[in-house]
């Protein structure tokens, strides 16, 4: 029966900053193996484990457009410039951000 299958019950997230490192230096792995895909779900996975983590929501976002996914990069990006609006590298996230949005 479906409610003995464990597959089947959707995932809870609840807080968690260890988890969510982890999964973020996997991305981080899988991304410099040209493996964006890979890196993307390992980011969104860091995303949902803490939704704070300004750099999971930055190599999110630069994993989608190395996918051509330009309204999933976007909305990545726009994510860190919320979690992080005084990053050094904020004014070149929203160049990207604008760029995206033409």
């Amino acid at each position: 029966p479906p409610e003995e299958d464990e597959s089947l019950v959707p995932k809870e997230y609840s807080f968690n900053p260890l988890q969510a490192a982890k999964e973020l230096r996997v991305g981080n792995y899988y991304f410099k193996k040209h493996n964006y895909r890979a890196a993307s779900q390992r980011f969104q996975e860091a995303t949902k484990w803490d939704g704070a983590l300004a750099e999971a929501y930055l190599r999110l976002g630069e994993s989608k457009e190395k996918q051509r996914d330009k309204k999933a990069a976007a909305d990545a990006y726009a994510k860190y410039l919320e979690a992080a609006p005084g990053a050094k590298d904020a004014p070149e996230v929203k160049k990207r951000l604008d760029k995206l949005q033409k």
